[in-house]
Parts: C-alpha cells; structure tokens; sequence
C-alpha cells in the first residue's frame, strides 16, 4: 500500500476480535464493539515545532497500539479498511 500521512497523523489497520467470547457464546457483528487495538501500517513526518524544526513520531510503522474508542476518521484503501488519526490518540504502544 503506498499512503503516506502527513505531520503527526497515522494510519492504523484495527486488529480483529475473536468471534468467540468467554463462555464459548458467538457474538454476532452488530452486537460487537469495534476494537480499540491497532496495528500502525504509515507514520507520518513529524510535528513542526515553533522553532520550524521537526519533531518525529514516538510511533513506527508495525507498532500494536491501543487507541480511543472514537479517535480518528475511517477510511477505505484498497479493500481495507484503515483509520487515520493523530498521534496524540495514541494511549499505549503495546510490547
């Protein structure tokens, strides 16, 4: 995929849930919460500062990150579906 976000923006691809919840109950789509964990695919070049030099990104492409439940907006790029938010949506880089 060729995207490249601009200043401090991201684009995250969401990591899918399981299908099965505890218990072994399958949880239809429409009663599923979309997930707050994401993989990062593009980083943009960083924020300016007010001095004009550039600040990068604490987040990489291929970090797992988990993000605010209503950050960012939708997208769809070749068949898939992406978010592209601020990287100060960004709660946590996961390990």
């Amino acid at each position: 995929m060729k995207i490249r976000p601009l200043h401090a923006r991201i684009v995250v691809a969401r990591v899918a849930e399981q299908e099965v919840g505890r218990g072994g109950i399958i949880i239809p789509d429409t009663a599923k919460e979309k997930p707050q964990e994401g993989m990062v695919v593009a980083v943009g070049n960083g924020k300016v500062a007010e001095d004009g030099k550039r600040v990068a990104l604490d987040v990489q492409a291929g970090d797992r990150i988990l993000f605010g439940k209503y950050s960012g907006s939708e997208v769809k790029i070749e068949d898939g579906e992406y978010v592209i938010m601020r990287e100060e949506d960004v709660f946590a880089i996961l390990d």
